[in-house]
């Protein structure tokens, strides 16, 4: 029997594409683009998520190797989910991007869009939804990857500076009530609606 539920895939489709950030990471993907020269679009998306997968189905045997549950990963993923939102929503710097080697695989595949950020949330994710809506949901993300890496200077041209400064804190917000949700859901702490 196949788990899909289309509220599970939307849920987790937006926590991905909140902390993957790829429209958020338009100026430093130009930005590498014009230091290293052309982005490979196909062969980028194709390896960030590869690390992906691999983490999605080992990512758990890995953790019970170090005596680690989900929970306790999910509780510390929605710290640095909310670390990461403070950093959108701020403007400031927590998390250092170090660059080197291939534009197309480092820094941009891997850590930018393969980072720890969207590691964690991954296993975050398998504390709550079924994998296959968590597989649907990073397909989806990974299409959309690779379509804005196509097409980063479009984006440029019509979102402008002030759009992509408003687009990063919106889901910079979107990002810290997540955050808040996985800790609170982790931890059993009920909010009262």
């Amino acid at each position: 029997m196949t788990h899909i539920n289309i509220m599970e895939i939307l849920a987790a489709f937006m926590v991905l594409f909140a902390i993957i950030d790829i429209l958020g990471s338009i100026p430093i993907i130009l930005d590498i683009q014009a230091k290293t020269g052309a982005i490979y679009p196909g062969k980028t998306t194709l390896v960030a998520y590869g690390i992906m997968l691999l983490f999605l189905f080992i990512g758990e045997p890995l953790l019970a190797v170090f005596g680690v549950d989900i929970s306790s990963f999910a509780i510390a993923g929605s710290i640095i989910l909310l670390l990461m939102g403070l950093e959108m929503v701020l403007g400031i710097k927590l998390f250092q991007h170090e660059s080197g080697g291939s534009g197309a695989i480092v820094p941009i595949a891997f850590p930018l869009i393969a980072g720890a950020g969207s590691i964690t949330t991954l296993l975050s994710l398998r504390a709550e939804y079924h994998s296959v809506n968590i597989l649907l949901a990073l397909s989806l993300n990974m299409i959309i990857v690779y379509l804005v890496l196509r097409l980063t200077s479009f984006f440029e041209r019509i979102l402008g500076p002030n759009g992509l400064h408003i687009l990063r804190k919106f889901f910079g917000i979107i990002l810290l009530a997540i955050a808040i949700r996985l800790f609170l859901s982790n931890t059993g702490i009920e909010i009262p609606k």
